[in-house]
């Protein structure tokens, strides 16, 4: 007997949260992007594609960026787009060469904010060293733009003697960061309309590739880097330790994070380690090499505050624990949807 198919006459659809970079945005690509578009490149769904081409390798990336406000502290939503698509070929090991930018536009945008904006992304390529190359314009109806939507694609060149990836982590291994979390989210926050309190906060947003170069040259065993932005440091560890099997272990006291943005995730409700960051990355590397690494960070003006957070242990289930302040354990998992939307 055939089963019985229930129509409840709903229709799922999509909801914010599926852009969040947490649970729903890892169902959203596993049921119904991959299982159409997927391939050996696309499946590893790292932060950009390696490209094997005639004398050597090639990342690719590419991002969208929605962010409102349009201009925040510490930034815009130009500045968020090149740092952004920089990082994701810099956390590849990868030298960022060029991007292309597309622009859509609303109409009714101030002329003068489109002027400043271009103004930031010029200031940020020349930060990065890298050229926009190619690019496009649109402008749609007024209501249907959110003022402006920037579309980059960035390429990179990758030296032949870097590999990175989950599959070279170890247990051992310890985890190090470059400086302080929770800032870039917190500080769009803060003037997000309704929220209109005073803040020292401003965006984290800068591009990395400096820092990421000076880390890939010191022939240390480098095993993994990623730019924690959606999700937060929560959603990064989850996926380190889903995709080696080994658990995580991190100490709450030697995450840095600033008394400021401690009090505003507390006044807001917010774990800070979920919430998205824009200047920030995280290392795993080889116990031996551990102290090599974090004083090589500390030297660039993006790594002041580095910190080793943790280590990889080889515990099962695979798990990422963050030991408190008080010696007690809590998990850490990745977020469910986004807590706080529209950020990137």
């Amino acid at each position: 007997m055939s089963e019985k198919v229930i129509d409840t006459g709903i229709d799922e659809r999509i909801v914010l949260a599926h852009g969040g970079g947490g649970e729903l945005t890892k169902s959203l690509l596993e049921e119904h992007i991959l299982p159409r578009l997927g391939n050996d490149i696309l499946n590893r769904l790292d932060d950009s594609a390696v490209l094997e081409m005639d004398g050597g390798r090639v990342c690719m990336t590419t991002d969208a960026f929605v962010v409102q406000p349009l201009e925040f502290p510490g930034g815009d939503i130009g500045r968020l787009a090149v740092c952004g698509t920089v990082n994701d070929i810099a956390v590849m090991g990868a030298v960022p060469k060029a991007l292309s930018l597309a622009l859509i536009i609303e109409e009714g945008l101030e002329l003068g904010t489109l002027d400043r904006i271009m103004a930031s992304i010029a200031e940020a390529a020349g930060e990065a060293g890298v050229k926009i190359v190619t690019g496009d314009t649109k402008v749609v109806e007024r209501g249907r733009g959110d003022g402006m939507t920037i579309v980059t694609t960035g390429i990179g060149v990758l030296p032949d003697d870097v590999k990175l990836g989950t599959e070279r982590i170890e247990a051992g291994d310890v985890i190090i960061i470059n400086g302080r979390i929770a800032e870039h989210g917190l500080a769009i926050m803060s003037v997000r309309e309704g929220l209109d309190f005073d803040t020292e906060l401003v965006s984290d947003v800068a591009p990395l590739n400096g820092l990421t170069a000076d880390l890939c040259g010191l022939g240390a065993k480098m095993r993994f880097l990623r730019d924690p932005t959606r999700g937060g440091l929560a959603a990064l560890l989850a996926d380190i330790s889903e995709d080696t099997g080994l658990s995580v272990e991190i100490e709450e006291d030697a995450i840095p994070i600033s008394r400021v943005a401690r009090h505003t995730a507390e006044m807001l409700g917010l774990d800070p380690l979920t919430v998205a960051n824009e200047g920030k990355c995280v290392l795993v590397v080889s116990e031996k090499d551990g102290g090599k690494v974090l004083e090589t960070c500390r030297r660039h003006p993006l790594g002041k505050e580095a910190a080793v957070i943790g280590r990889i242990v080889d515990r099962k289930p695979p798990l990422v624990e963050l030991v408190t302040r008080i010696g007690g354990r809590r998990i850490v998992q990745r977020p469910y949807g986004e807590e706080l939307p529209r950020i990137c």
